[in-house]
């Protein structure tokens, strides 16, 4: 076996490993959220503290809705009667608010983490 033949065996197996660690760890807790009417449901979402976490997004109105917030560093539009996933990065215990951007007035909520 050349060297090369042997580098491309073992190469995978030693960085393999490394990549796995960095690999942010999501889906330990996911959640159901509902847009109709233009209205969040649940209008506040309690997460848990310091732990990533996936919002299931289902989008029950024909337009499209953006899940918006600056405070959680996520932009997300959902297309109308489609479901989109929102990926919330671990967070300190706080309250953090999103609205959706198409229908700022009735498109409210709160992540309340704990």
């Amino acid at each position: 076996m050349t060297q090369f033949s042997l580098a491309r065996l073992v190469l995978p197996m030693l960085v393999l490993p490394v990549l796995l660690m960095a690999a942010p760890a999501f889906a330990d807790t996911t959640i159901p959220v509902r847009i109709k009417d233009h209205k969040f449901t649940p209008a506040e979402i309690v997460v848990p503290a310091n732990t990533p976490v996936v919002l299931n997004v289902t989008n029950g109105d024909n337009l499209a809705e953006e899940f918006d917030s600056n405070e959680l560093k996520v932009e997300k539009v959902i297309a109308g009667g489609q479901m989109g996933v929102v990926r919330l990065r671990p967070l300190k215990p706080g309250r953090y608010h999103f609205m959706g951007e198409y229908h700022a007035k009735t498109a409210q909520g709160v992540v309340v983490a704990r």
